[in-house]
């Protein structure tokens, strides 16, 4: 069984929209729509879980159950977050009855709708096989280290730094754990890798692409804009 969990509980401030980013609309469909539609043409997915601010659930609810007779959804549930990412994962899988051990949770950012169907999949197979993967492109640019007083004091090699996207894929009891130890020590990770690491588990990276990008600003609209255009005319 493989569950998709969708964080989508932030306010988006960035993106200067006056709501939940993740409702606004890339050429006439929420990108949440999207999103879960991306995931819903994906015949490994069993289930998508979206999590958003408790005042949004209602709303939600209602948006999907619209989109669903237009989309044709994957089984889906709308359930409330909390006041951090973390948090917000942690409801999701605790939103999902009867799940072993040894199934798959993908989590996604909610604001990533262009994800292409070959990551989603890879990262299943990569889970599955290892326990624990994450969507990733090469960096592109020179990173520098610096102090707090902004002065450079290292150079990474580039060739082993990658940028990390969204899905991340778990074996369930992995990430059910990861989550348990970083609540008793009170940390608050990055990403659900981060968690995951801190157990000492093995995190692969699997090789996804630049269209995958995370809708933040209005800036990344205009980008993906052009994306849904040229995959458009490939169709």
């Amino acid at each position: 069984m493989v569950t998709a969990i969708f964080p989508a509980a932030g306010k988006g401030k960035r993106m200067q929209a006056g709501m939940n980013k993740v409702l606004v609309e890339l050429e006439g469909v929420p990108i949440l729509v999207r999103t879960l539609a991306r995931f819903s043409r994906c015949q490994a997915v069993d289930r998508l879980v979206v999590v958003v601010a408790a005042h949004e659930v209602e709303f939600v609810t209602d948006m999907l159950t619209r989109a669903d007779r237009e989309y044709g959804l994957k089984p889906w549930l709308v359930t409330a977050g909390g006041s951090e990412r973390q948090y917000s994962v942690w409801n999701g899988i605790q939103a999902v009855q009867g799940a072993a051990d040894d199934d798959i949770i993908l989590v996604h950012d909610a604001a990533r709708p262009l994800v292409s169907e070959k990551t989603i999949l890879e990262t299943i197979r990569v889970a599955e096989a290892k326990g624990a993967a994450i969507a990733a492109v090469p960096a592109k640019n020179t990173i520098k280290l610096c102090n707090a007083a902004g002065e450079v004091v290292e150079t990474p090699d580039r060739s082993r730094l990658w940028e990390v996207q969204t899905p991340q894929g778990f074996r369930r009891g992995i990430l059910v754990r990861a989550n348990q130890q970083a609540m008793a020590e009170s940390f608050l990770g990055t990403d659900d890798a981060s968690l995951v690491e801190r157990l000492g588990q093995k995190v692969f990276i699997v090789e996804s692409d630049y269209r995958n990008i995370k809708l933040t600003t209005p800036e990344d609209m205009v980008i993906a804009k052009a994306f849904l255009a040229a995959e458009e005319e490939n169709e």
